[in-house]
């Protein structure tokens, strides 16, 4: 069994509300958790402290126990000073993909073909 610090939604429609739950892996993302140890509201500003709330004593058990946290709730952990969330770097994100590349070059050949000028006939 695997365990998981993960969210749980909870709250009314385009109204999120998260339990910071301890979870077995396998159960579904609202189902049947083992225990509650904090909260999570999206709606409320980012700089307010009660964004998100966390029992870290209970946080820490778990870690100790094998728990792996999700990586939006590692990302809670890093702000509360648990855990540290390893930086990530994508340099191809802002890259587009490959289809646009090639929609991309086909639009550039047109045009060039486009601005070039036309034989002039005698």
């Amino acid at each position: 069994m695997s365990v998981k610090i993960r969210l749980a939604r909870g709250g009314a429609k385009k109204k999120p509300y998260y339990r910071i739950v301890i979870a077995d892996s396998h159960s579904p993302r609202d189902g049947r958790f083992i225990e509650q140890v904090g909260a999570y509201d999206p709606m409320k500003p980012k700089d307010s402290p009660e964004r998100f709330k966390l029992d870290l004593d209970k946080v820490r058990a778990w870690l100790a126990k094998g728990a792996q946290p999700t990586d939006r709730v590692l990302r809670f952990l890093d702000q509360a000073g648990v855990m540290t969330r390893p930086a990530r770097s994508n340099p191809k994100k802002g890259e587009p993909g490959t289809k646009a590349q090639e929609r991309t070059a086909e639009r550039a050949k047109r045009d060039a073909a486009a601005a070039a000028p036309a034989p002039a006939e005698a």
